[in-house]
């Protein structure tokens, strides 16, 4: 009686076992959980308040490598250094590439008199992005492109619950979509102020998706100088700016001087932040002004 109890326990843990997945940041988080519900055991690297620029894992989440069957990379920076470490770690794990399909663009340039864009593309300094921006999930489109990646590893892991990561990834897509047409509506209304300022140049994906453009503040950690910050002030009155974005992560000292200037909110918003749809919503409002 025993040995069939052990072989029913045996069974059973195996047809409920779940995937061990690893993602670098929380927005990935969100998205594997939509897609894999219950049957994805999920890790974070970046843990929240830490930049994903220049994360150092901690001895237990290499415990969590160990263990993983898939590592969702999604191109931070702090990739590029431990990618390579965690796959010699668990050669079995497969590294999953969410990024896979999107096409990139650069990351703005706030200071191009000061001839920042010239510098290597091998320094890693604190917000060094070599040239692209990686913050592709600030864009609807590209979440459903990420959504279908995280989908057909799933599938390829895990073939006996295809249909099940099928109906999470056709509900997510919907309200994708649903999100989408929100943040259109929201910025109907906007008949000027087509720019909006962010202390940090994270959103550059939604700016394109919403035929909109951010005036950024810094670039590459570097904050502007006097004759800039005129320059910048000038820009966002003749633009009609409504707000400008800053993040938990980063000081908000000159930003809160251009706020006081320009009689506008200081918003503080991650990019990081697990909640990336309501993220979206909410900086839809403040740059129509609805904040």
């Amino acid at each position: 009686m025993k040995k069939i109890t052990l072989i029913f326990l045996v069974s059973t843990t195996y047809i409920f076992s779940n995937i061990n997945a690893v993602v670098s940041i929380l927005p990935e988080q969100t998205f594997v959980k939509a897609i894999g519900g219950d049957k994805v055991n999920i890790s974070l690297m970046v843990q929240p308040g830490n930049s994903p620029h220049t994360y150092e894992p901690k001895p237990s989440q290499m415990v969590e490598i160990a263990k993983a069957q898939l590592y969702f990379a999604i191109d931070v920076e702090f990739e590029q250094v431990w990618l390579s470490k965690f796959k010699s770690l668990n050669p079995e794990m497969q590294i999953i590439d969410l990024a896979e399909g999107i096409t990139k663009i650069e990351m703005t340039e706030a200071h191009e008199e000061n001839g920042h864009e010239e510098e290597s593309d091998t320094d890693h300094s604190e917000h060094k992005h070599e040239g692209k921006d990686p913050h592709i999930w600030t864009a609807p489109a590209n979440v459903k492109i990420i959504a279908k990646n995280i989908y057909n590893a799933l599938k390829k892991e895990d073939p006996e619950n295809s249909d099940y990561y099928k109906k999470n990834l056709d509900i997510f897509l919907t309200e994708i979509d649903k999100i989408d047409r929100e943040i259109i509506d929201i910025l109907s209304s906007l008949k000027d102020g087509k720019k909006f300022m962010v202390f940090h140049p994270s959103w550059g994906y939604f700016a394109q998706a919403y035929h909109l453009e951010q005036i950024a503040v810094e670039v590459e950690g570097k904050e502007p100088k006097p004759k800039e910050l005129i320059h910048l002030l000038e820009e966002a009155k003749e633009e009609k700016v409504k707000a400008i974005f800053t993040q938990p992560e980063f000081s908000d000292t000159v930003a809160k001087i251009i706020a006081k200037e320009l009689q506008i909110p200081v918003v503080k918003v991650s990019p990081l932040a697990a909640n990336w749809s309501e993220n979206l919503i909410n900086i839809a409002k403040a740059i129509a002004g609805k904040h």
